[in-house]
């Protein structure tokens, strides 16, 4: 197994969490299938542009999508964007596909929907293609830093 920061990073925060390795998949619920899991427990990490060089991180359940004007209004801004692949790339150190909120920037805030605290096991990436980390929802929250907010909508209301 390829040693990524991610999964350095969630066994430093003393968490317990499980890695599972999954073959890749065509769409969330193929991978949700193949992780052992259901796609609202799925967190897809999104880096979101918040200015010029500055990102935020957030997690939105896979059943989810980003409400942009709940997000501007949290974070009291009025312009944001997806970051494209390399932007990613820069702010967090993992490619799309891959990325994760454990052993990104401490400076890079992570933003949680309102609906995954309490929620029992989530499944986030780890960093390598093909693996994924699958731990409490809390625990997560806890070790990342994340602020829930109500950020998100269904995803059939896009």
């Amino acid at each position: 197994m390829h040693e990524s920061p991610a999964l350095a990073a969630v066994a430093a925060a003393g968490v317990e969490y499980r890695m599972v390795r999954f073959e890749p998949a065509r769409d969330l619920a193929e991978a949700a299938e193949r992780r052992g899991t259901t796609v609202d427990r799925i967190l897809k990490t999104m880096v979101v542009r918040t200015g010029e060089g500055d990102y935020t991180v957030v997690l939105v359940p896979g059943d989810r999508v980003i409400d942009w004007a709940a997000l501007r209004n949290h974070l009291g801004l009025r312009r944001l964007a997806l970051a494209d692949g390399e932007q990613a790339f820069a702010a967090t150190g993992y490619r799309r596909g891959t990325i994760t909120p454990f052993g990104i920037s401490a400076d890079i805030p992570v933003i949680v929907d309102e609906s995954v605290p309490g929620g029992g096991e989530v499944s986030v990436g780890a960093g390598v293609p093909g693996v994924a980390i699958h731990l409490d929802a809390d625990a997560l929250i806890e070790a990342v830093s994340a602020v829930p907010a109500a950020i998100t909508k269904p995803a059939d209301q896009r």
